[in-house]
């Protein structure tokens, strides 16, 4: 895989000299941090390119919301939402991840000029979406998913969080591959909030290494989540609001970044931009000194 700009067609799995930075553009009306910010077309691919501008490196655009309770649109709508979007974006050299459990808006969105394929169920809830991708020939993400939550009740009972997880995104890239996915094209993603409370989450941040042992580029979406808010809730336990936990998913895409990850998914980018670009600095001064010339 050669080296990419982070613009434009890519061919295959897009890569930076650091940890990249996915900024989310969510054309939903009900999303749990910005929904209805970005409903129409003309905001959200302005919204799209001041991503872009403040740093991002590649544009997630999804147009159904996956928060717990959300009611599933159906197809016309979904399509409606982000097609338009990604033509948008696409005209003007973005690259662009399309944010879709659906195989019919992941076929159009790559045809009006997506190149990367971001579906939280890693192929689950549509039997035609591996092989779209295959097809495609485009990257996917993979995320560890046990199926759509119904009402605010977290539904996931582990006995051993990361063992469960690495394990059963293990068996979901077999299939995954089984079904004509290129090995170099799957990202693996450990489904931070989805059917997991905060200490499941803090778990797996805690084990990247975990999960980078998969073998695959692993991309961090913990932006504004749950358990961050759990994280930082005051005396009474009140969290606060989801657009006010931007320096703590700062944080964690540091911490992801220095873990090795691929890519962190965030809603407000200009902060984990400047993270990711520390973490990249830190990691070059210590190749540098840790060479002979530079020992002392």
């Amino acid at each position: 895989m050669s080296k990419q700009s982070g613009r434009g067609h890519v061919a295959g799995l897009p890569e930076w000299d650091r940890c990249a930075v996915m900024g989310v553009v969510n054309v939903t009306p009900d999303s749990f941090s910005d929904g209805g910010r970005w409903f129409d077309t003309t905001a959200a691919v302005k919204h799209g390119l001041d991503l872009v501008a403040q740093g991002a490196d590649l544009v997630d655009v999804g147009g159904e919301s996956t928060r717990p309770g959300a009611t599933r649109v159906d197809e016309a709508e979904e399509l409606r939402r982000v097609v338009p979007v990604v033509r948008g974006l696409a005209s003007e050299g973005v690259t662009i991840s399309v944010d879709t459990m659906r195989a019919s808006v992941a076929a159009q969105a790559l045809a009006a000029g997506a190149t990367l394929v971001n579906d939280v169920s890693g192929g689950l809830a549509d039997p035609d979406m591996v092989p779209v991708v295959a097809d495609a020939g485009v990257p996917f993400v993979v995320m560890h998913w046990r199926g759509l939550l119904r009402g605010e009740t977290v539904k996931g009972v582990y006995d051993d969080v990361v063992t469960e997880v690495v394990d059963e995104l293990r068996a979901r890239v077999e299939a995954v591959l089984a079904g004509g996915v290129a090995a170099d094209r799957v990202i693996v993603d450990p489904g931070l909030g989805f059917s997991k409370d905060a200490e499941h989450d803090l778990a797996l941040l805690a084990h990247l290494d975990r999960l980078l042992a998969l073998g695959h580029p692993l991309l961090v979406a913990a932006s504004r989540k749950r358990f961050l808010g759990r994280v930082l809730a005051g005396p009474d336990g009140t969290p606060p609001p989801a657009r006010e936990r931007d320096a703590a998913t700062a944080a964690v895409s540091a911490l992801a970044a220095q873990a090795g990850a691929w890519a962190v998914r965030v809603h407000e980018v200009r902060a984990t931009a400047d993270a990711v670009r520390v973490v990249r600095a830190v990691q070059q001064a210590r190749t540098t000194h840790d060479t002979p010339e530079g020992t002392r």
